[in-house]
């Protein structure tokens, strides 16, 4: 697999002409999107400055507007990226990846993962999927939402995940099952109180006590099999687990079901969307698409998932 370097010279090199193109149709759907917002919000603003008592209802209404006016006028320029850019960028990583702009992995494999409640609302884009050194591996973005009742008494979505979502062979059938999450208990209320409220958590397996300090500080680690889970959690794995928290600076979520690995990394947007209001030019918008995908497909070398440490049962 190619490294950041060489992935960055393609992004330059190969990819430039069609940069180039697209850079001066993301200069002309800028102007046009603003235009349109400052109409939109001008008409926004006289209607707000009529209903005095609704001006709430306007703000929601204007932005549920432009939201879709956006996605409507950047469509073509999204899917013109996607496929000259990052699907060329996905091959030159792995030739056995395949790219899917609209496909996103199943709700059953984000439930198997046990790492979050079932979701109300499922959607995602960008899947990923294929081969990696004779490892398979999937991921893609996903929005999970949940319905939850608000202090007036109705519902609303909220988010229980939203980011980057990968699967992949582990070379190992799991008897039980090992949760690996973000550790905020104590980093927020400190050890002693901290592993008293970890252990409280009803809705997970038993609380498993790793004998790595760095480790213990980033991370909680819930299974049903306590020996199991010290077996799957090698120094040298919790070592990579840290690498990638810390590579990605995002909350990492990590289980271990059957002969599946899951990796959840948390992310505020939509990863593979081109820029619209900065240049696709600027080498630090670049390096974000090639980094990004770096770590995704990465994974399988970082964590030494084609190493077979262990045979199949």
């Amino acid at each position: 697999m190619k490294n950041i370097s060489e992935l960055t010279d393609y992004y330059y090199k190969e990819l430039f002409p069609l940069l180039q193109k697209l850079e001066t149709d993301r200069t002309n759907l800028k102007h046009r999107v603003i235009v349109v917002g400052v109409i939109i919000g001008a008409i926004a603003i006289i209607i707000a400055s009529i209903l005095k008592s609704h001006f709430e209802i306007v703000i929601f209404a204007y932005i549920g507007i432009m939201t879709i006016l956006y996605k409507s006028m950047t469509k073509d320029y999204t899917a013109e990226f996607k496929q000259g850019v990052i699907k060329p960028l996905i091959g030159e990583i792995g030739e056995k990846l395949i790219y899917s702009q609209d496909g996103y992995l199943s709700e059953l494999i984000f439930e198997r993962s046990t790492l979050f409640n079932k979701a109300d609302k499922f959607s995602g884009n960008d899947l990923v999927r294929g081969e990696v050194d004779g490892v398979n591996i999937e991921f893609s973005d996903i929005h999970a939402q949940e319905k939850r009742k608000n202090s007036k008494g109705g519902s609303e979505l909220i988010t229980i995940f939203k980011g980057l979502f990968i699967v992949s062979e582990f070379n190992k059938n799991f008897i039980g099952k090992t949760v690996v999450l973000p550790d905020s208990a104590q980093g927020t209320f400190g050890n002693i109180i901290g592993n008293w409220l970890q252990s409280k958590n009803a809705s997970r397996d038993e609380l498993v006590k790793m004998d790595s300090v760095e480790f213990e500080k980033e991370f909680v680690v819930y299974s049903s099999d306590q020996i199991e889970a010290r077996y799957i959690l090698s120094h040298s794995l919790m070592e990579k687990f840290l690498q990638l928290k810390n590579r990605s600076q995002r909350r990492v979520s990590i289980s271990f079901v059957g002969s599946k690995i899951y990796i959840a990394i948390s992310y505020d947007k939509d990863l593979f969307e081109p820029v619209v209001f900065s240049s696709l030019l600027d080498h630090k918008t670049a390096m974000e698409y090639v980094k990004t995908l770096h770590l995704a497909i990465g994974v399988v070398k970082e964590l030494k998932l084609n190493e077979k440490i262990w045979s199949k049962k």
